[in-house]
């Protein structure tokens, strides 16, 4: 087996070669590439692929299971009305999930971020202020996970966007278990067709799958349309829904 540590050097030299110049210049110049690019984007934006595992093998993309369990996470919150309304679901189900909260919005609605203690949830760090990791340095990445700490009591991280930078992996990983998707639902995409989107998550519901909606006002719309049908799959199909 390749230790942990392998694995992340073995992701550094991988990503810094994927982004040098060379490779960056040729997606721009050829159309071949940049069709590809523009797949492999699509591709990422709703389901995690081999080709994600790869790049980051020591990263969370699914629980190891034999049997039917599925983890259910909701990023960005907690947010009023929307987040409220996802616990009066998940309870109406009597299933668990897993919330990955930014720092900011825990602060402003601690009786939320209570409320999905109280009843049973898990929570993950999904830094301060929701800060993309390809535009932030190292340093100023680190402070933003280190400020939502301070609200939030969890050693799982997820990073917003699904961006990590290697050395913010590097160092995160020291302390943090990083928790990355199987599928994402999409809600946040507000030209998202709703039947589709069930369909992509349906057939990503395998055991130890991760999947990805958000308690945001943003997905709001997008999430009460299809989380409802979706739960009900789920429970109809025997899956047990657990937190992280």
């Amino acid at each position: 087996m390749i230790s942990v540590e392998i694995k992340t050097i073995l992701e550094i030299v991988f990503i810094s070669c994927l982004f040098c110049k060379g490779i960056i210049r040729l997606f721009k110049t050829f159309d071949y590439f940049r069709v590809l690019k523009i797949f492999l984007l699509k591709v990422y934006k709703h389901r995690s692929t081999a080709f994600s595992h790869y790049i980051y093998p020591s990263l969370v993309w699914k629980i190891p299971a034999k049997e039917k369990h599925i983890y259910l996470t909701f990023d960005d919150g907690p947010t009023p009305h929307v987040t409220e309304k996802v616990l009066d679901l998940l309870k109406e189900f009597g299933v668990k999930a897993t919330f990955f909260c930014v720092g900011k919005n825990v602060k402003n609605y601690q009786h939320i971020y209570l409320k999905i203690l109280n009843d049973g949830h898990a929570v993950g760090n999904h830094t301060q202020n929701h800060v993309n990791g390809w535009k932030t340095s190292a340093d100023k990445y680190i402070s933003e996970v280190e400020e939502a700490s301070k609200h939030i009591s969890s050693k799982l991280f997820r990073p917003p966007y699904g961006k990590l930078s290697p050395v913010q992996i590097l160092k995160l990983k020291k302390i943090y278990k990083i928790v990355m998707w199987s599928c994402l639902s999409g809600d946040f995409d507000q030209s998202l067709n709703i039947e589709h989107s069930i369909k992509q998550l349906k057939n990503a519901s395998q055991p130890g799958a991760i999947i990805v909606f958000h308690d945001s006002k943003k997905a709001e719309r997008n999430l009460f349309e299809i989380l409802p049908e979706y739960l009900q799959y789920l429970a109809s199909e025997g899956f047990v829904t657990k937190a992280l």
